[in-house]
């Protein structure tokens, strides 16, 4: 059996198993320790969160955009949503069907009675009337190129009280600096931290979230952006947290806009500024 400080009390021994971080003996090895303490650790973020929600109403519902095997869901529901039954609800948003059946059947095998899978792109899950009016908590980790910018859209739209983010990197910005870089540098010296290929790949990616964090803003949220410590084999580490509190919205508007004019990237604004 797996160390006892590994797995948290009242997991699942059986959905470990099921998910292929323990071997059919309960072992654990170094890839999928590694994998659980990711999930556990943003599970620490998350929980508090989902008890907030508790207080006005226990019925949580969670949507998990590009949800994938869908970790992060079934180990929050086992550690928070299956006591007592009912509790809430869990939507995995996927575009792999084959990934959504292997979902669903797990979840019935597991009587996981308050998850749903859906085979849907982010984008069409924002219309979708697959999922209630009401959603309270929305995640996505490493939701690829655009995924993440229509998660934020979605949880625009249904008002989420709070925003879960582990952000992939949006490659389209990237390639609009690139495509003006020329025009740029001769305008302003600025174009330099950008000039280099790879400075224009990371830099087009620290600037996706430095808009995205303004355009939650701009839409009244309070952000909070940490580093995910415990996904070391990732370089994607960056956590963005939102909670809706209608803060003043107009200065991280004004701010964002001005932005976007800075680096040229003004085409891109119907997509960050977009949202209900």
């Amino acid at each position: 059996m797996p160390k006892t400080h590994d797995i948290r009390p009242g997991q699942s021994i059986e959905l470990l198993k099921e998910l292929h971080i323990l071997t059919r003996e309960g072992k654990l090895n170094q890839d999928s320790r590694r994998k659980l303490k990711q999930v556990y650790h943003l599970f620490q973020f998350i929980e508090p969160l989902l008890k907030a929600v508790q207080l006005s109403h226990p019925d949580v519902h969670l949507v998990d955009h590009g949800a994938g095997k869908s970790y992060l869901g079934f180990i929050l529901y086992d550690l928070f949503f299956k006591n007592p039954p009912g509790a809430g609800h869990i939507w995995g948003i996927e575009t792999r069907d084959e990934l959504v059946i292997r979902s669903r059947d797990l979840a019935a095998r597991l009587e996981f009675g308050g998850m749903s899978f859906l085979n849907l792109s982010v984008a069409d899950s924002i219309a979708s009337d697959q999922l209630p009016g009401r959603i309270d908590v929305v995640t996505a980790l490493h939701a690829c190129n655009t995924a993440t910018d229509d998660t934020i859209r979605f949880a625009l739209e249904k008002q989420a009280r709070y925003i879960v983010l582990v952000p992939c990197c949006q490659a389209e910005v990237a390639a609009v600096l690139n495509r003006h870089k020329g025009q740029s540098l001769a305008r302003s010296a600025l174009t330099e931290l950008w000039r280099h290929p790879l400075h224009t790949r990371e830099f087009g990616s620290h600037i996706t979230n430095v808009l995205r964090c303004l355009q939650l803003e701009s839409h009244g949220y309070q952000v909070n952006v940490t580093e995910l410590v415990g996904w070391e084999h990732s370089m994607k580490n960056e956590l963005i947290i939102a909670i809706r509190k209608d803060l003043p919205r107009r200065r991280p508007a004004e701010r964002l806009a001005e932005i976007l004019h800075t680096l040229g990237l003004e085409e891109l604004g119907e997509r960050f500024f977009a949202g209900a």
